[in-house]
């Protein structure tokens, strides 16, 4: 059987590497490096060049990573003999992720904790803004890879779930509902949490604006794991200030440093987020944990060997949709 000869042109670190060796069949070929030999079947990288696209027998790219840069997605317009997947190893910790900053959100954990540290007990009677999540409605927008991990959580604290989504497969039962995009203005009064783990595409740009803001429960808690420009940012911080809404969780943003240098002095809006104390502010990192590497190295390895044994690669992207 010949060889599934397979190509990366992200840089691993070299335990990342070793470990994805060790992980393949015997009937993989791996090679490395920025030029594509001419016999690579599937390119794996995130941002290819149109000459690394254009290597002749190339049938599929991985992007290792959830999500499709605007860059790849024009490129592969040209080449639609290519078939572009995802990896989706940070499923789990971008799921603990979206329910920590819920939870944070909702019991005021950032505030409280700061004025204990002030040896301030002042608040420790007063219920303030304080939400209970049992009986409430969960809204997830967008039911993928992380989606149906959260469900379940959300589920268990008693709270009903209903999710926005593509499909609907066997398996879903965490979800008492399923809906899709377009029945957004009919869900969001219902939603005392809302929780947005969609990609950032054309059409999930600007998907929560002032009118569906203005359609949540005064007291909702809206959690972002997606990417930040799904939600208007200036609406945002006005109904955050205002308290049109009870509180955010925000693990995605709308300006990011540029460079090193500029990572230790960089705001993550042009609006004072960081003044409220009904914000919990995390700088995209729900896909961090010690364990990133080693869980990428396995999925890819799946993935490869899925094709050495000639089974569908799982986690088409549809460049159409952008994910």
């Amino acid at each position: 059987m010949p060889a599934t000869k397979a190509h990366l042109l992200d840089s691993f670190e070299d335990a990342e590497t070793a470990l994805l060796s060790s992980l393949l069949s015997e009937g993989i070929d791996l090679t490395q490096g920025a030029e594509v030999p001419t016999d690579a079947q599937i390119l794996i990288g995130g941002v290819p060049t149109r000459d690394q696209l254009a290597s002749p027998r190339l049938t599929s790219l991985i992007i290792p990573w959830t999500g499709l840069p605007r860059r790849t997605r024009e490129l592969l317009a040209d080449f639609p003999h290519i078939q572009a997947h995802n990896l989706h190893h940070n499923a789990p910790m971008v799921a603990e992720m979206t329910v920590t900053l819920l939870l944070a959100a909702a019991k005021l954990v950032v505030p409280l904790d700061q004025a204990l540290r002030r040896g301030d007990w002042s608040r420790r009677d007063q219920p303030e803004r304080a939400i209970l999540l049992s009986g409430r409605t969960c809204l997830i927008l967008g039911y993928g890879a992380i989606g149906r991990l959260v469900a379940p959580v959300c589920s268990a604290l008693g709270m009903t779930v209903i999710a926005t989504g593509r499909r609907f497969q066997e398996g879903d039962g965490t979800v008492d509902q399923i809906h899709p995009s377009s029945a957004l203005p009919d869900l969001l009064p219902r939603a005392h949490a809302l929780l947005i783990c969609l990609p950032l595409t054309k059409q999930t740009r600007g998907m929560i604006g002032p009118e569906e803001l203005a359609l949540l429960p005064e007291d909702a808690v809206i959690v972002n794991v997606g990417r930040g420009s799904i939600i208007d940012e200036e609406s945002l911080y006005v109904a955050l200030r205002d308290r049109r809404i009870g509180a955010a969780g925000l693990d995605v943003w709308y300006n990011y440093p540029q460079d090193d240098e500029s990572s230790s002095d960089t705001q993550p809006s042009a609006f004072p987020f960081a003044d409220l104390d009904n914000v919990v502010m995390s700088p995209h990192r729900g896909g961090s944990v010690v364990e990133t590497e080693q869980l990428r190295a396995q999925a890819l390895a799946e993935m490869l060997n899925a094709a050495a044994e000639g089974r569908p690669l799982p986690n088409r992207v549809d460049l159409e949709l952008g994910y």
